[in-house]
């Protein structure tokens, strides 16, 4: 891989280095959380991070959500990071040579009206959402509801600029901010404001595997006979609805109540 003249190069970074080192010892394999703990303190834009994942892909290095022995791995200590408002303007507009139409360009609009939210902000966010988890009385889960409601709708956005990158690998450009919302959502659900990175940091990485692994579901697709395209296509919908309005993944049972079917046709 070519290296970049702006921003941080990633082939310069002595803690994406530190990671190649460790991967490579340990037969080809690092974890999400290995690359958080030692990354924490780092100021990545989603470029860099994609540039990271680019080298370690070249360097035959799979990154895997966790294998044995995680704990042992000791990151950098957790370093003070200054509460400033994130000043980095992501941009939003369409790719070149895609068509898309006017309820999305809407949404697009809608969406760059957010307001960012500031570190301050955002782990206030996280700590309503961390009482929602112990507190189960109405108002402490209607303010966690809120808090993971307003977190997500700040970094759409960011979900936006990181599906501009993947346009032409085999998904339509709504479908690529639809799986990234998926993986916002994750993100926002499981996110740990006491590790002291920016929850923006933070979401990248389930952003881009969930568009990744997207792409490569598609990749793998077979041929589906014709009559089960519409029913198939009706899960993903409801599925990705039942998401946006729980906050969570949905059961079999709640999806198939959705489309009134039975579960075992789920």
């Amino acid at each position: 891989m070519s290296e970049k003249k702006n921003g941080n190069n990633v082939n310069n970074n002595v803690h994406v280095n530190d990671l190649l080192h460790k991967g490579k010892s340990r037969g080809g394999v690092l974890t999400y959380e290995e690359i958080m703990n030692t990354l924490q303190s780092e100021e990545m834009t989603p470029e860099d991070i994609d540039d990271m994942y680019e080298m370690f892909s070249d360097r035959g290095i799979e990154i895997v959500e966790e294998i044995p022995d995680v704990e042992s791995f000791e990151g950098p200590d957790i370093q003070e990071i200054e509460q400033t408002p994130e000043e980095v303007e992501i941009d939003l507009s369409i790719p070149e040579g895609i068509s898309i139409d006017d309820p999305v360009r809407m949404y697009l609009k809608e969406i760059g009206r957010v307001p960012l939210l500031s570190a301050e902000e955002e782990i206030v966010l996280a700590k309503r959402m961390e009482r929602g988890n112990k507190d189960k009385s109405e108002a402490a889960q209607n303010e966690a509801r809120e808090a993971r409601r307003r977190l997500a709708e700040a970094n759409l956005r960011l979900v936006v600029s990181i599906a501009k990158r993947y346009v032409g690998r085999g998904m339509l450009f709504l479908d690529l901010i639809q799986e990234g919302n998926l993986g916002l959502i994750k993100a926002v659900e499981k996110f740990d404001y006491t590790k002291g990175y920016k929850f923006s940091t933070y979401a990248t990485w389930w952003i881009r595997q969930a568009i990744t692994r997207a792409i490569a579901d598609q990749a793998r697709t077979i041929r589906i006979p014709v009559h089960m395209v519409e029913t198939i296509n009706k899960l993903i919908r409801v599925n990705r609805q039942l998401v946006q309005e729980l906050g969570r993944e949905p059961t079999a049972e709640e999806i198939a109540a959705e489309m009134d079917v039975s579960v075992d046709r789920v």
